[in-house]
């Protein structure tokens, strides 16, 4: 399937236009600062691009960033421009072609960005086996990827590399397509759907439980959209399969919890994030408005408070006493507790 792959995308393939379903395709138009950058990035790394979502965070200015899958280049030269001079650019990818015309670019961006040299480098590799491409002991604040997971065969492994290649602190943040359910081995076994990021997605529950054993104990969600199949051929292949393009971020931060708990602790954004001055957005679920005093679980107030955005935080509490499950997360104690007079609110099966 590997060389299906690098087949598909580096000869089949000549521009964003010739895929066949939306799968591959960002589906939400980018920020304003995002689209800046993209301003100033050749034409041929843009006709090239097969991701499908946003995989910037906010706040990346002066890191060391590793794009895994990173195609054209097209991500990795609007970090560039993003993480500033000083910060540096990492790119991994298979297939040739594509590597062909990141590597092309590499002094034009630089002198486009006003850059005395280059922060930006491809390297050539299979992202399932990154202690072979990347430098021994090398690690990174920030770990992106965009519509690529699914092509690998071996998840499991990926993940946990990425764990082990983060700084305390960083984070993987990452597109990549899911399905509604486990997709059939028959399916697995189509080039084509494989090829466009279909056959290998997870079930998204399957990929919860991955990413949690690889040590991302919490993650966490931040934009979905439904993806369309607009080939009959395809969608009689799918079936009632569904699948979705999904933006997770997963931070590396030591005693997060795989449930949300309660302690009694509060934050309040003061504002100074340039991306989002006025409302700050962590995830779908946690949006914070500037100067406004919000109760948080535990994990909430670590992702804060352990990472890049501790100084644009106010935080009340600490972790020295627990309340149970953070119930605003919408997490439940899983029974039922006894009425006042002491029978069971709910009668026996």
């Amino acid at each position: 399937m590997k060389e299906e792959i690098q087949n598909y995308y580096g000869k089949e393939l000549q521009k964003s236009e010739d895929l066949k379903t939306n799968a591959c395709c960002t589906l939400t138009p980018p920020p304003l600062h995002i689209r800046n950058a993209l301003s100033l990035i050749h034409d041929e790394v843009q006709a090239k691009y097969y991701g499908c979502g946003l995989t910037i965070p906010s706040m990346v200015k002066g890191m060391k960033v590793l794009d895994l899958g990173s195609g054209s280049g097209r991500d990795c030269y609007i970090l560039s421009k993003l993480v500033g001079e000083k910060g540096v650019v990492v790119g991994v990818d298979m297939t040739p072609e594509q590597l062909e015309v990141a590597n092309k670019y590499v002094g034009y961006q630089a002198d486009k960005f006003g850059y005395k040299k280059s922060n930006v480098s491809f390297v050539e590799g299979n992202i399932e086996r990154l202690n072979e491409c990347l430098k021994k002991d090398d690690k990174f604040d920030l770990v992106v990827s965009n519509c690529v997971l699914n092509l690998t065969s071996n998840k499991q492994k990926v993940l946990e590399d990425i764990f082990y290649l983060l700084n305390e602190g960083g984070e993987f943040y990452f597109s990549d397509v899911y399905a509604d359910r486990r997709v059939s081995q028959e399916l697995m076994n189509d080039p084509i759907l494989w090829s466009e990021c279909l056959s290998g997605a997870l079930y998204w529950n399957d990929f919860l439980r991955l990413a949690k054993m690889a040590g991302f104990a919490d993650p966490r969600y931040v934009e979905s959209k439904e993806i369309t199949v607009n080939n009959e051929e395809l969608q009689r292949k799918l079936g009632p399969v569904k699948f979705f393009s999904v933006t997770y971020r997963l931070f590396k931060i030591q005693n997060l919890e795989t449930d949300c708990e309660e302690y009694g602790q509060s934050i309040k954004y003061k504002g100074g994030v340039e991306e989002m001055p006025n409302i700050f957005v962590l995830d779908d679920h946690h949006v914070f408005e500037k100067g406004r005093m919000y109760s948080v679980c535990g994990n909430t107030y670590l992702m804060l408070n352990a990472t890049r955005y501790k100084d644009y935080f106010e935080f009340y509490g600490n972790f020295e006493q627990h309340y149970g499950i953070f119930e605003g997360c919408g997490t439940n104690m899983p029974f039922k507790e006894t009425t006042t007079n002491g029978s069971q609110a709910m009668a026996c099966c």
